[in-house]
């Protein structure tokens, strides 16, 4: 069985989200089928096969997150001493090398991966070039388009 790392603050958003899935969605989906069972024909009754459908949207997304914490390693990154070099649950700034534009990144869990939010995977080809490496160093980058040079400038235990 292969344990999945997950930061707490990724593990505690889908605990959030099963308990808003099982406490509240689940009862008013219910509610709705019982509801549309009630006018009749099933046959014809687009509310009934609206509410069955969002049902198994449901109910489906309520095993995937059960099954995603069940393979989470929950990694507190709070209680792993700094030690300037670029791991798991680290934010990490960068710098291009050749436009010397900057961005910062969080390194987190596939699950919890959100590029807008600026959290990218520990799988990720950008992740796995910085994991191991400090402030300063330089890494390379290889992308579809080939490889990119970056200069690590800050590396943060938040």
């Amino acid at each position: 069985m292969n344990r999945v790392p997950m930061t707490v603050e990724g593990a505690e958003a889908l605990r959030t989200e099963l308990d808003d899935l099982k406490k509240v969605q689940r009862p008013a989906v219910v509610q709705a089928i019982a509801e549309a069972r009630e006018h009749g024909d099933l046959k014809e009754n687009a509310e009934y096969h609206a509410a069955r459908e969002k049902q198994g949207f449901i109910e489906g997304r309520i095993q995937e997150i059960e099954a995603k914490l069940s393979m989470a390693q929950v990694i507190d990154v709070h209680s792993i001493e700094p030690s300037g070099k670029v791991i798991f649950g680290t934010t990490v700034t960068i710098i291009h090398m050749e436009n010397d534009s900057e961005v910062t990144y969080k390194i987190v869990g596939d699950d919890e991966a959100d590029v807008k939010q600026k959290k990218i995977s520990v799988n990720s080809p950008i992740a796995r070039a910085l994991i191991g490496k400090e402030e300063g160093d330089i890494v390379v980058v290889n992308t579809p388009s080939g490889s990119v040079e970056y200069e690590i400038d800050t590396v943060e235990h938040l």
